[in-house]
């Protein structure tokens, strides 16, 4: 079952209290989300980099088992999208120390044709009118997920209300949740969500888990206990990766029959729960680089097993 990402590659600055920092390193929302979801599920991605974009940051990329970069664009003359930031004490919460768009001030990348009949799309983060003119150029997929920020909520809203009548999904934190709703208590912001039309809204609450609102009912997930946070950046790109890959080879296996489904969605959230879990625990894609489908499969095993009541 094709899956298909949509977002940001970029070269990014880390600065931790804990454990230091780190200089040019790669990131973005396709970047962890296409490694996460590889564990899974063959994925292609769709981006746009400059030419100072390094090499060994593209065969990084593509040493992860079946992520597809025919999409991944690179422009002659152009720079890389740059960031940087500083997680707090708690690195529950980061500065951002800079943010320089280079490309993404430019025309988005274009959708290779042969990625068009994908059945499975997530529109990681960036502008909302970029993510449905994207959404757009695929004519029939099965399930149509967005990620968005606080920074569209605020500034392009009415693209980003456009767009949530055309996905089926939302991904979002619980900051962005009360921001886009003006509600504070979690559950009745993403409910006031759905009535804008997805089927399905998930909130991230960074290490209390996360909470699913769908048509046919409420979920709420723990993380996983992890002893030490070295670095958070993308757990929550590699979070939705593990959930959308889950479902997308739920989908190619027969496993699934409704990828819109309550009790499948609600599962996939524990497969992008283990894998966000492990992305935490180095910097950039270090710790998901390192990882085996044995190691993502046993912590899975072990998270199941705490979530059992009998």
């Amino acid at each position: 079952m094709s899956l298909v990402v949509t977002g940001t590659v970029s070269i990014d600055s880390v600065y931790t209290p804990h454990a230091g920092h780190r200089e040019t390193v790669l990131g973005g929302s396709c970047t962890y989300f296409a490694a996460a979801a590889s564990f899974y599920a063959p994925v292609r991605v769709v981006g746009v980099v400059g030419d100072d974009f390094p090499e060994e940051f593209r065969s990084t990329l593509a040493s992860f088992d079946g992520v597809d970069l025919a999409g991944l664009e690179t422009r002659a003359g152009s720079k890389t999208f740059r960031w940087g930031g500083k997680y707090l004490d708690n690195m529950d919460h980061r500065e951002t120390l800079f943010t320089e768009l280079n490309v993404l001030m430019e025309d988005p990348p274009r959708v290779p044709a042969g990625y068009r009949d994908a059945k499975v799309v997530f529109l990681a983060n960036t502008h909302p009118a970029v993510q449905l003119g994207l959404l757009k150029q695929f004519p029939k997929p099965a399930l149509s997920v967005a990620d968005t920020m606080d920074l569209w909520i605020e500034s392009e809203r009415e693209a980003l209300v456009a767009l949530l009548e055309r996905v089926d999904g939302l991904v979002l934190n619980y900051d962005e949740a009360e921001q886009l709703t003006g509600k504070k208590n979690t559950v009745a912001a993403a409910r006031h969500i759905l009535e804008m039309g997805p089927r399905f809204v998930v909130v991230k609450k960074g290490e209390h888990g996360c909470i699913l609102a769908h048509r046919e009912g409420l979920a709420a997930l723990p993380a996983y206990p992890a002893e030490e946070v070295i670095d958070p950046t993308g757990a929550g790109d590699s979070f939705a990766g593990g959930m959308m890959g889950s479902l997308a080879r739920g989908l190619a296996s027969g496993e699934v029959d409704d990828p819109l489904g309550f009790d499948a969605i609600r599962r996939s959230l524990a497969h992008g729960t283990v894998i966000a879990s492990f992305n935490i625990e180095s910097f950039g894609l270090e710790r998901l680089s390192a990882l085996s489908r044995e190691d993502v499969g046993g912590r899975f095993d072990a998270f199941a097993r705490m979530m059992r009541l009998h």
